[in-house]
C-alpha cells in the first residue's frame, strides 16, 4: 500500500532539533557506558584490562576502548554529570562537527598517554573525553571570533574551569596523562575545526571596499 505524498498518516514532521538530537547523542553515549559497566560486574572477564597501557603492542588497543571503560560505579557516576553537559554543549554546535571533535580528543588523549605514561599502568576513563571537551569549548570562540562561542566558554571556564587542575600530576590513581592530552586534543579539535571559521575571516578582511 502506498500512500501520496503530503497526505494521510505519517507526515513528514522535519528533522528534529538540534538540542534534541545533542541530547540523544550524549544521553546514548552515556547510556552505553552504564550498560559496559554493568557488564563488567556481571561477566567474569576483567573489561578494564583493555584499557591504555603505555607502550606495549596491546596496549595501544586502549586508545579505542579506555574513555568507555571505569574502574567501578563511582568512577562512572563521578564522570557522568560533566560529560552530559560537555557532551551537550559540543554536540550543540553540530552533530557532525561534535562527533569530528570527540575522535580528535579521543585519539590525541589516548595516543599521549600511551605514549609519555608510565610503565605498569592501565589508564581507563571518560576524564579524557570530558576534559577534550573543556578545553574545546573554552577556546573555540578564540579561533573562530564568534561572540556566542565566545561567551560559552567563558560561563564553560566559570563553571568547570577547576577541573583543569587535574591535568597537573596528583594521586597515583588519577590518569593525569589522560586529563593533560585530552585537554591538548581539545585545543587541536578547536583548532582545526574553526578552519572554515578562520577561512571566511580572512576572505572577508582581503575582499576590496568598493566607493558607493
Amino acid at each position: 500500500m502506498t500512500v501520496p505524498t503530503g497526505t494521510g498518516t505519517g507526515a513528514d514532521t522535519g528533522p528534529r532539533p538540534i538540542w534534541q538530537r545533542a541530547a540523544l547523542w550524549i544521553g546514548g553515549f552515556v547510556a552505553m557506558l552504564y550498560g559496559i559497566e554493568a557488564a563488567d560486574t556481571v561477566l567474569p572477564a576483567d573489561l578494564d584490562a583493555a584499557g591504555v597501557e603505555p607502550r606495549t603492542a596491546d596496549g595501544l588497543w586502549g586508545i579505542l576502548f579506555a574513555p568507555i571503560l571505569h574502574a567501578d560505579w563511582a568512577h562512572l557516576t563521578a564522570n557522568t554529570v560533566p560529560a552530559l553537559v560537555l557532551g551537550f554543549l559540543v554536540l550543540l554546535s553540530g552533530i557532525g562537527r561534535g562527533i569530528a571533535a570527540t575522535v580528535i580528543v579521543w585519539v590525541v588523549a589516548g595516543l599521549g598517554t600511551w605514549l609519555v605514561a608510565g610503565s605498569g599502568e592501565t589508564h581507563i576513563g571518560a576524564s579524557s573525553l570530558i576534559f577534550g571537551w573543556l578545553t574545546y569549548l573554552i577556546v573555540r570562540g578564540v579561533f573562530t571570533r564568534k561572540a556566542g562561542q565566545i561567551l560559552l566558554g567563558v560561563v564553560v571556564l566559570f563553571l568547570y574551569g577547576g577541573m583543569l587542575w587535574g591535568v597537573l600530576p596528583s594521586e597515583p590513581w588519577i590518569s593525569w596523562e589522560g586529563h593533560l592530552f585530552g585537554a591538548l586534543g581539545g585545543i587541536l579539535a578547536a583548532w582545526l575545526l574553526s578552519a572554515d571559521a578562520r577561512r571566511a575571516r580572512r576572505a572577508g578582511a582581503a575582499a576590496p571596499v568598493l566607493p558607493r
